[in-house]
């Protein structure tokens, strides 16, 4: 893993299997290079020069920055990939997203307002929430440590000092920090900092992003120091309520700032007021567009809280996508998590406008073939136009949440949808007008199906109680009348199975099978071996439970079968702690089995050891082992498992064997679960913030990808994105926002 001295410095050199392509930047402690490795994922590397390699006081700095970078997961700071802070030049490899630092977006284009200035505050909030969760103090966040990003910024350097490539801080000595962004606490007491001392930085940052100039500038290191102990902070320029902000942040007493919860909440009142005609290139942002629907009201916005428990994701199975459906037990999430990374250094890449890109992810074209079908071969809904659907809502009271948001089609004809931020909503699948808006609650899961003319979603009670259980409602396809009602499990899903709809009493005890109608089929007890906690699934039509003890992570998940005419259960199989159900595999329900690590695994980046097929009559066990590295949602379709990680990565495996297909690194994360076109051969997959991304299924190349949807609304940071097909239609959901495309046009939404 050591690097020989000397051969960092040029292009096509080497570090531990990571070919150097080009340079990013470099400072007085050392040089970036973009490195790749031999799967094909992009890294920046940061190789500290040979002189300081020297230094064992510098070397053990740097061990510390990359022991605090591995703590730290989170969506605005910069993950590890790899790192050797004990070889002849140090070094360390962090996923790389291009992006300029907001030193550059602040010289280029002029201070930040409107909404650039309000997602920047809110993501460098989460950044630090982030950090110190981890336990770790960043110590030095200024703007030049701040990658503007796609989705949003970056936090990148934390916990080193930077004497090394800084002048003001090669004169103050052993401080660590940059002056005009540190706490007073900083320059009197540097070994008593706390996680209050990034909040002052944070005011400091947030202060240059809305003026261009720093709340302390003393000329020097030692008159900007005394500034910033003593004397108050320059707020020229800075607009209510972004001023009252900065200067509770900026208060001498660290006791007295703000907490990040209070923060982000304050935050939240920035103004978003700016069009979208007079914003510069800050985040990639599509052709301006209409709404398709008109949309009342400004909703509820939820606040980010991770959940760590484990959580339903299902894939729908769209006309022509496919008969693959992911069914099983996930750690619940409000928000997509994944692993985004940045670079560690300058970079001189820009966010282009809105386009259309057509390679592989590597510069050269897609092997298979067209990067798109032709006109004369697709199928849309009669009177399609592409279109722009808001989602919002003015409802209030208790919310729902935990699922995922997204839309269940019906035919070619209409799309029912639901999600964080707005309740359930039939739209025309060929326009994005609103048919019906149902619902009391402000947020509300995907609906779970359409069947014989109903709609079965989810209702939270409008009731001021403090706990009320959600009901399983059927509601009229044609009006959205409500049918029927019952009370079920507040956090697992409710299943269509043939002949009925499989879920669980609002206890849990016991599996409950209704009909379209609302009659009770049958009852079954959740019990089973390995204990009494379940949850629902389906394989090939047929209910199944599958059940664990009181800590899922520990012990046996046991696989029921539930007989759909009568409930009896019989247990059939049991399979290792934390499996989860895929799907069906030549007639064979297929599971997921986590490795080990699984339990300390970022959220959203899960790593699985193997898969399970099971025979559903005798319940024997035929378990696949997965190659190591095997890591993200799994979603099973035509027999493959694609496996998506936050950081763009996506991997095919052969469901029936195990054989890993193929491993693609894209430039676009925090991806849905995808959907299949035959039709087209592609692989269709959409981001939080509505950018498209279609692959060869075969090979894993990019066919084409798009720019984001401009402003899908507040909520499209913290939730899931979502993307189906109907008939060739392709149409997704991020953020408070609907929209749909055709493959051959894709970066065409709504005029």
């Amino acid at each position: 893993m050591s690097l020989s001295p000397g051969n960092a410095e040029s292009a096509g050199a080497s570090i531990a299997g990571y070919t150097l392509i080009d340079q990013l930047g470099s400072g007085g402690m050392g040089v970036v290079h973009l490195g790749l490795s031999e799967s094909g994922r992009q890294v920046a590397i940061k190789v500290v020069h040979a002189q300081y390699a020297l230094d064992e006081e510098f070397r053990a700095r740097f061990r510390q920055e990359v022991a605090a970078a591995r703590r730290v997961s989170g969506a605005f700071t910069a993950p590890v990939v790899d790192a050797d802070p004990d070889a002849a030049q140090p070094w360390m490899a962090t996923l790389y997203v291009p992006g300029r630092t907001l030193t550059e977006v602040v010289a280029d284009q002029g201070p930040l307002s409107g909404r650039r200035l309000r997602t920047l505050a809110l993501g460098l909030v989460e950044a630090l929430r982030d950090i110190h969760r981890a336990g770790v103090v960043h110590r030095d966040l200024k703007p030049s440590n701040v990658l503007i990003a796609e989705d949003g910024p970056r936090v990148i350097d934390f916990g080193i000092s930077r004497a090394a490539d800084n002048e003001d801080l090669t004169v103050t000595g052993r401080l660590i920090g940059t002056p005009p962004f540190m706490s007073p606490e900083q320059f009197s007491s540097p070994r008593d900092v706390t996680a209050a001392s990034d909040v002052f930085s944070l005011g400091s940052v947030l202060v240059y992003a809305a003026t261009g100039n720093r709340p302390f500038e003393g000329g020097s290191p030692y008159l900007t120091g005394y500034q910033v102990m003593y004397e108050a902070p320059k707020l020229d320029g800075v607009r209510e309520p972004l001023r009252a902000i900065a200067a509770r942040c900026l208060e001498k007493d660290p006791s007295v700032r703000p907490g990040l919860e209070e923060l982000h909440r304050a935050l939240l009142a920035l103004p978003a007021d700016e069009s979208a005609e007079s914003l510069p290139d800050f985040f990639d942002s599509a052709p301006t567009v209409a709404d398709g629907v008109t949309g009342t009201g400004s909703g509820h916005r939820r606040g980010s809280r991770p959940h760590p428990g484990p959580a339903d994701h299902q894939a729908a199975t769209a006309t022509g996508t496919g008969t693959g459906t992911t069914v099983g037990r996930r750690r619940r999430v409000r928000r997509v998590l994944v692993g985004l990374g940045s670079a560690l250094a300058l970079t001189t890449v820009g966010l282009t406008a809105a386009h259309v890109v057509a390679s592989d992810g590597g510069g050269s074209r897609d092997p298979g073939g067209s990067a798109s079908p032709s006109a004369s071969v697709v199928a849309l809904p009669a009177g399609w136009h592409p279109w722009r659907a808001s989602l919002r809502t003015d409802k209030t009271g208790q919310p729902l949440d935990e699922l995922e948001s997204g839309c269940v089609p019906s035919g070619a004809t209409a799309l029912y949808c639901a999600g964080t931020g707005f309740t359930t909503v039939k739209l025309d699948a060929a326009s994005g007008l609103v048919k019906w808006r149902r619902g009391t609650s402000p947020e509300t899961s995907r609906p779970i199906g359409v069947r014989d003319k109903r709609v079965f979603a989810y209702r939270k009670p409008d009731s001021t109680e403090t706990y009320v259980a959600r009901r399983l409602v059927a509601l009229d396809a044609t009006t959205g009348a409500e049918l029927w009602a019952h009370p079920v499990t507040e956090d697992e899903p409710s299943r269509l199975f043939d002949g009925g709809i499989l879920t669980m009493d609002a206890d849990k005890t016991e599996f409950i099978a209704y009909d379209e109608t609302g009659r009770q089929l049958w009852t079954a007890p959740t019990e089973s071996k390995s204990g009494p906690y379940c949850t629902t699934a389906v394989f090939d039509g047929a209910p199944y439970g599958l059940c664990s003890g009181d800590d899922p992570t520990k012990g046996t998940i046991s696989l029921l079968r539930l007989n759909p005419a009568h409930g009896t259960a019989r247990e059939i199989a049991e399979l290792p702690a934390n499996s989860e159900a895929l799907g069906v595999v030549d007639g064979q329900p297929l599971l997921l089995s986590p490795a080990k690590e699984y339990a300390s695994a970022p959220l959203g980046d899960w790593p699985y050891a193997s898969l399970s097929r099971v025979d559903p009559d005798t319940g024997a066990i035929q378990r696949l082992p997965l190659k190591t590295g095997t890591r993200g949602t799994a979603t099973l379709i035509d027999g493959v498992v694609y496996f998506v990680r936050a950081n763009g990565s996506v991997t095919a495996v052969r469901g029936s064997d195990g054989t890993r297909l193929w491993q693609r690194t894209t430039d676009v994360e925090n991806l849905s679960a995808p959907v299949l076109s035959t039709k087209s051969d592609s692989l269709y997959l959409a981001n939080q913030y509505g950018r498209l991304l279609a692959l060869n299924p075969a090979t894993g190349a990019v066919r084409w990808r798009t720019a984001s949807v401009q402003d899908p609304g507040d909520s499209a940071s913290e939730t899931t994105p979502y993307v189906l097909l109907v008939k060739d239609a392709i149409v997704a959901v991020a953020g408070d926002t609907a929209f749909s495309v055709r493959p051959d046009r894709p970066r065409s939404v709504a005029k």
